[in-house]
């Protein structure tokens, strides 16, 4: 028996696409710097210092004294030689009028001075320790610094910006199609 058959055929839809791509560019220009730093202000005040040094006592010491000093010393030395001078002889008369209490003064007197007396030999420091005199004051230093704020007169670019936005088209490379037949 023969049956009706049903044949059906498709055929199937292509779709073609056309792109066209988006072109962005971006750009940054740079930023125009002016930047300045003002130099700072500064102030300095010193005092001096002051050292001060006496060596008058160990000239001295060296024999190597100021006319002022050598005169003093001078007068000094002769005004006390004078007085042992008076106060020796003093002494050596009161002895000599006293000879009736017995002892010979007289010879006691040249002996004590017809003799030479030693003369001590002794190391001697010269100048002397400590006859240097120093005194110092030490000076001061004030320095004040005032900074300078810094100048900015940068300023910035803005970004060049350009798109071409992208395009697709669409269109169709096969329509579809169906065919039904009947087979008998």
């Amino acid at each position: 028996m023969n049956i009706p058959k049903l044949q059906v055929q498709t055929t199937k839809a292509q779709i073609g696409l056309n792109i066209q791509k988006a072109v962005q560019q971006i750009e940054q220009p740079k930023a125009n710097l002016d930047l300045q730093q003002p130099k700072a202000i500064q102030t300095m005040e010193t005092t001096q210092p002051t050292l001060s040094i006496d060596t008058e006592q160990a000239r001295a010491d060296l024999d190597l004294m100021s006319s002022n000093r050598r005169t003093a010393e001078v007068a000094d030395y002769g005004r006390q030689t004078a007085l042992e001078g008076v106060a020796r002889r003093a002494q050596e008369g009161n002895e000599l009028m006293r000879i009736e209490n017995g002892g010979n003064p007289i010879a006691s007197q040249a002996m004590q001075w017809g003799r030479q007396p030693y003369s001590s030999l002794s190391i001697q420091f010269i100048p002397s320790q400590g006859s240097v005199k120093e005194s110092f004051q030490p000076g001061t230093v004030d320095i004040r610094v005032e900074p300078q704020q810094v100048i900015n007169n940068t300023t910035t670019n803005k970004p060049i910006h350009t798109y071409t936005p992208g395009k697709v088209t669409v269109e169709m490379l096969q329509n579809p199609s169906i065919t039904i037949d009947w087979l008998v």
